[in-house]
């Protein structure tokens, strides 16, 4: 129905795509839909919350690591919508493969936002706001973290004229592969294999990069079961 953004290009181009009304006042958000996505960032999410005032009316966040009563104050009925999957504006998804997680504030708000994520997707799991934080934190780590691994082995492609395609063939087999198997069952490589001189070797050609190298010998030592403990912030 309408497009809310506080920058009036972002609110053009995706109300266009959708056939929709959009609107950079926050004043001038449209009262009569069923149902308010709020899909910003989490720094942003804060305060979007304390100012958008909805009164009865279906309000939900996509955040994975923040508390649904966040917004207590925009709505008596609120909830959560996370979509567990990785967006880029340059990249189309099938939607309905993407698990969608799913709370809200009252059984009659579960089952209406229930209903309504069945239509996007075939996977819709109930998880609270406690266990969403878990399964975040690991997301991180099977998202984020890997593909700032790519980033580093471009760059060390780059440092040697490289082709960065050369590795998307092993990058495609990796994923593919713990669909079938335990991560653990999947491992491979020297750090696995304990070979000690490859590794030596590795950590030398990383000389240029010694950011690299401490990346290196921390997640070697982490896949032979040495890594040291971390100072624990609370």
């Amino acid at each position: 129905m309408q497009v809310y953004s506080r920058t009036e290009a972002s609110a053009m181009h995706l109300a266009g795509l959708l056939n929709a009304d959009f609107t950079c006042v926050m004043e001038d958000i449209r009262r009569e839909a069923d149902l308010y996505i709020i899909a910003v960032s989490d720094d942003a999410l804060s305060e979007i919350a304390e100012d958008l005032n909805l009164d009865q009316k279906m309000v939900v966040h996509t955040s994975g690591s923040l508390p649904m009563d966040i917004l207590r104050k925009s709505s008596q009925n609120y909830g959560v919508l996370y979509p567990l999957q990785t967006f880029s504006k340059s990249r189309e998804i099938d939607f309905s493969v993407i698990p969608l997680c799913i709370e809200a504030n009252s059984k009659n708000n579960l089952h209406l936002l229930e209903h309504f994520a069945r239509e996007l997707s075939h996977k819709v799991e109930p998880i609270d706001s406690e266990t969403r934080k878990i399964l975040h934190l690991a997301a991180v780590f099977a998202c984020n973290f890997p593909n700032f691994m790519y980033h580093i082995a471009a760059q060390i492609m780059a440092d040697h004229g490289l082709q960065f395609e050369l590795l998307r063939p092993l990058i495609l087999e990796t994923a593919v592969k713990v669909q079938e198997l335990k991560p653990e069952e999947a491992q491979t490589g020297p750090a696995r294999r304990r070979d000690e001189e490859i590794m030596k070797k590795h950590i030398r050609l990383l000389k240029k990069f010694p950011e690299f190298q401490k990346i290196y010998n921390m997640l070697s030592e982490g896949i032979q079961g040495k890594a040291k403990p971390f100072e624990i912030y609370e």
